[in-house]
């Protein structure tokens, strides 16, 4: 048995039955994780969230940022972006089956010592404060609240956890960090508006997993979101977002054993793209 861990998809579906195939994955055998962007800007997105649903059990996944727009755009609470390529889900004979398959997945997961994110964890989170307030907006994106929570989901601030938080300001800031966040400064505040590679970055931002105070550092955290990253293999932390949709790879990462203590000492398996997109736009 091995679990396979998979980055932004978005809407790649024939990308998605490469890699698959290539890793010889099997349903009865093994489990599939996607770290969030399932959909939205590739050719394909309906045949992907059918597939992942047809997986069952065998596909657990983590919603991103693109994912959470398809369900604000299918409530009316955002307009369509000149970019996005959601219509084939808006317009499907099954779009209610895939909308409620999709808002029933998570925000978090953890496996063994692994944690898996769409963006990031601040720094402020330990692993098991990262999983219960993960689930607090999960049980929001399955409620009858959903409408509410959409509504007032949108904006960068709060930009700084507090415990005290509550209400729309406490969920907004959970997902913006779980779906949105590449930088922080060094008090762990969130900025949004840079979002290139490490070594140009503004003075006084750094990426959230190299905050020295993060209270994961134990914890081996993979994530998607940041197709313009390229770091040097490390221990703690794993990007699995190699710009599949702007024409790079789609890859997994192989776990043998969920207790790894060092994420350099996974298998990292690849399958080229032909997408190829500004990921800057």
């Amino acid at each position: 048995m091995a679990l396979y861990l998979i980055g932004d998809v978005q809407g790649c579906d024939e990308a998605l039955v490469r890699l698959l195939q290539h890793v010889d994955f099997s349903l009865s055998r093994d489990t599939l994780y996607m770290l969030g962007d399932m959909v939205n800007r590739g050719p394909h997105n309906a045949q992907v969230l059918r597939r992942l649903m047809e997986f069952g059990s065998s596909a657990q996944c983590v919603l991103g940022n693109h994912d959470l727009h398809l369900l604000a755009v299918s409530l009316g609470a955002r307009k369509l972006n000149a970019s996005d390529t959601i219509q084939d889900i808006l317009n499907a004979p099954d779009r209610e089956a895939l909308l409620h398959w999709l808002r029933h997945q998570h925000m978090a997961l953890q496996v063994g010592n692994v944690l898996m994110v769409h963006a990031g964890v601040l720094p402020q989170w330990t692993t098991e404060k990262t999983m219960a307030l993960a689930g607090e907006v999960e049980s929001i994106l399955q409620s009858d609240a959903l409408g509410d929570f959409i509504a007032h989901m949108y904006g960068g601030m709060p930009n700084q956890w507090d415990d005290a938080l509550t209400g729309h300001d406490r969920l907004r800031i959970i997902v913006n960090a779980f779906t949105r966040m590449r930088y922080c400064n060094a008090e762990g505040g969130m900025d949004f508006f840079y979002k290139k590679a490490p070594e140009n970055a503004p003075d006084g931002l750094m990426p959230w997993f190299d905050l020295p105070n993060r209270l994961t550092q134990q914890t081996v955290i993979t994530f998607g979101h940041w197709s313009t990253l390229q770091i040097p293999p490390r221990a703690d932390v794993v990007c699995l977002d190699d710009g599949c949709l702007w024409g790079g790879c789609l890859t997994a990462l192989k776990l043998d054993d969920v207790l790894i203590k060092d994420a350099r000492l996974a298998e990292r398996l690849q399958v080229k793209c032909p997408q190829s997109k500004d990921p800057l736009k």
